[in-house]
């Protein structure tokens, strides 16, 4: 007998009927002879819907109070998905983060996992129980409820599938898996059967919405079996896996686009040591995770700093260097919500070059004006206008991979 962990996105839960093919996918996974662990999200547009409200109420509502509010969408949908279970006649439990043993450290509203203690959820599989567990959610050392940020049901599920050892994690969701990029946006993408842990981090963290980056990072360091699949098909999806020696891979395997970026400029900021630490230490104190950063050449002693960050902390981040622009002396801040980031990823960048030289050229030919440019040893990424984000992605993905 194995251990299966599965997790089921909003989109795979967005309704009563959802829920019941979820149900009965989870019955079957329990039918081979497995025990299983369901780790659930809320229902799609559950998460958005409380926190308008909280918006509504307050124009800056506590982090705990904030919190507390978005815990209960999951509670809700692991609930009802116990229920459904119960009524086919497959003894199953929900489990609240605290139930489940998922020990939280950090802010509120972004906290991270710092141990998990799974003794409740052996109880419940050794009793024979389906065990459905509230994801994105845990408690601190004081007990107060805390949330592991957007996409943190993926973290629930990796931490407890390391946890347990689980032979298997399943991540399903609205898609078939992994595509080469967003097919909204290019419908010449195609499905990936298999990809790195290291692109598929990438990806994540520069704004494909598959799989949240932290879950791939804490999969990479367990070696876990993970695979991407749709919750409303029976494809074979995507596998994660480490990367394979001996083949060489395409320069590019993925296209990936974020609308969610913030750009912010600190104008006329002092070129001398110290400055940038000050700039950044203040974003840091309040967990204000910075992507890219551009300084441009000192001019009479003075310089830009420009920095982009996710559209969700843009305003805190802007609220904090206006406050704080005295410590790195600035003159004036600046922000641009009308940005996004447009980024080509793909393990052959190691060995291959002038994949920045294309990627650039292609661009020029479709005269989308690159703002800021950032490259990793597997990725370049560039913010555009919003405007043209999506032509960006059809440049390069008919540059690289089409």
């Amino acid at each position: 007998m194995g251990l299966v962990v599965q997790k089921f996105g909003g989109t795979s839960v967005a309704d009563i009927e959802c829920i019941r093919s979820v149900a009965g996918r989870v019955a079957s996974a329990r039918g081979k002879g497995d025990q299983v662990i369901a780790v659930v999200s809320a229902m799609a547009g559950e998460t958005d819907k409380l926190i308008e409200m909280a918006g509504d109420l307050s124009p800056e509502p506590s982090g705990r109070e904030v919190d507390l509010l978005l815990t209960s969408g999951e509670r809700i949908t692991a609930a009802l998905l116990a229920i459904t279970l119960e009524g086919l006649g497959v003894p199953a439990i929900s489990l609240t983060g605290s139930q489940a043993g998922i020990q939280t450290e950090g802010d509120h509203t972004r906290a991270r996992v710092r141990t998990i203690q799974p003794r409740r959820i052996r109880l419940e599989l050794e009793a024979g129980r389906v065990v459905i567990a509230a994801g994105f959610q845990g408690v601190d050392h004081l007990n107060e409820e805390q949330t592991l940020g957007r996409g943190g049901s993926d973290l629930t599920a990796v931490a407890l599938a390391a946890a347990l050892e689980a032979g298997l994690c399943e991540i399903y969701t609205d898609v078939e898996g992994v595509f080469t990029a967003d097919p909204r946006i290019e419908p010449r993408a195609r499905l990936l059967e298999k990809i790195s842990y290291d692109e598929m981090m990438e990806m994540a963290s520069l704004g494909a919405k598959v799989l949240q980056s932290r879950s791939v990072d804490l999969a990479a360091k367990y070696k876990l079996q993970l695979v991407v699949r749709s919750a409303f098909g029976e494809g074979g999806g995507t596998l994660i896996t480490p990367e394979e020696p001996g083949i060489e891979a395409p320069a590019v395997n993925n296209v990936s686009c974020d609308k969610k970026q913030s750009k912010l400029t600190a104008q006329g900021v002092a070129d001398r040591p110290g400055i940038a630490a000050s700039l950044f230490g203040n974003l840091a104190e309040k967990s204000i995770a910075v992507d890219m950063i551009v300084q441009n050449v000192s001019e009479e002693g003075l310089t830009d700093i420009s920095i982009t960050v996710n559209s969700d902390a843009a305003a805190e981040a802007e609220r904090i260097m206006i406050e704080t622009h005295a410590s790195f002396g600035a003159r004036r801040i600046m922000r641009d919500d009308n940005v996004a980031k447009v980024s080509v990823v793909g393990i052959g960048m190691k060995s291959q070059a002038g994949v920045a030289a294309r990627a650039f050229a292609a661009l020029a030919r479709d005269r989308i004006n690159i703002m800021m440019i950032s490259t990793s040893e597997i990725s370049i990424s560039v913010i555009v206008e919003v405007g043209q984000a999506d032509e960006a992605v059809r440049s390069l993905h008919r540059e690289f991979i089409a």
